[in-house]
């Protein structure tokens, strides 16, 4: 991935994997929180925060969720970067279906709000970013914090009264987003740029061993985290989407598929049915950034057709105890 390097963009320093083939993925830079607290500089008000993603991203797609849910979407207005990414970075192209241009700047580039926000940054030009219009900067570019922002510092401010990140549940909540991350989120990512057989072996014996774990899991309840849906659905639930379509051909991780599993595969379908979930999902700009995107990996580009999924089939899963909060289920 190409990037910025004291404020100019460069097309010669990029993401790559270590001596070993493993791919190693840079941190975020912008990590500064909006906080209901007196005193601090990014407080939560409606109208203030501006999102940019792209609907190809599941990083991104993260926070698109959770504004969705938690009824942020009033008081976040959001632009969407072109699902390919040439040599220039994400790009606004408002012409395509889905894109939109950038209402805040009016820029051409995302990498023209990293260098209004910083002129002189060093560092990837990633989606999601959260931006400030009134401090006219970048709060924070990193998805995790993002998505944990949406659900305690605006909490007050969305008209749903849903929460992800519930007191009786934060730490088990926090403990699997980590244990899903590095195998699953990460381990797509790991598979598809791996660098040597051993690499990608490893990465596709942990993606594997993890899905099969959650697969067992959810056997016996309805959300990772029990009988609530939670931040850790929707952590697993943009990688999930994208698996059959995306990573199971162009990252081959191709040792079983999505649909193929007993109960990732309804629960996938549940958590897509959730409302507010659907409207979030662009299967044509996913499918289109990753074979077009990646020429290293598929070098002419050719998109993938299959497979036809119905992510609206019945799903069983309201059998098990617990559902989505009932703010939702009133809410579309």
């Amino acid at each position: 991935m190409n990037m910025l390097v004291d404020g100019e963009w460069r097309t010669d320093a990029y993401e790559t994997t270590g001596d070993d083939g493993e791919f190693d993925r840079q941190e975020t830079t912008f990590r500064d929180h909006v906080r209901d607290e007196p005193g601090a500089r990014f407080q939560p008000a409606a109208g203030r925060y501006h999102l940019y993603v792209s609907y190809a991203c599941p990083w991104a797609h993260r926070a698109l969720v959770a504004r969705s849910l938690l009824g942020l979407e009033d008081a976040i207005s959001v632009d969407v970067v072109d699902p390919f990414r040439a040599e220039g970075g994400w790009q606004f192209t408002p012409a395509k279906d889905g894109c939109t241009k950038d209402s805040i700047l009016g820029a051409d580039y995302l990498r023209e709000l990293y260098v209004a926000a910083d002129p002189d940054v060093t560092c990837r030009v990633t989606v999601p970013v959260l931006w400030d219009t009134q401090e006219e900067t970048i709060v924070n570019n990193e998805s995790a914090e993002i998505l944990r922002m949406f659900d305690t510092a605006f909490q007050a401010i969305g008209d749903r009264d849903v929460d992800l990140y519930p007191s009786g549940l934060q730490d088990e909540v926090d403990r699997i987003i980590d244990d899903i991350y590095d195998p699953i989120n990460n381990g797509v990512y790991r598979a598809g740029f791996a660098g040597s057989q051993n690499a990608y072996d490893a990465a596709i014996d942990d993606l594997f061993s993890a899905l099969e774990h959650w697969d067992e899991v959810l056997a016996d309840q309805r959300y990772l985290a029990g009988d609530q849906l939670t931040e850790a659905d929707v952590c697993m639930f943009t990688t999930l989407i994208r698996f059959d379509h995306v990573y199971h051909t162009h990252f081959k991780c191709n040792v079983r598929a999505i649909h193929e599993f007993d109960h990732l595969w309804p629960y996938l379908r549940d958590l897509y049915r959730t409302p507010g979930v659907a409207r979030t999902v662009n299967m044509d700009h996913i499918k289109e950034h990753y074979y077009t995107t990646h020429p290293d990996v598929n070098p002419k580009r050719l998109i993938a057709r299959g497979p036809d999924l119905d992510f609206d089939a019945d799903h069983d899963r309201d059998e098990l105890a617990g559902g989505p909060p009932k703010a939702l289920l009133s809410a579309d």
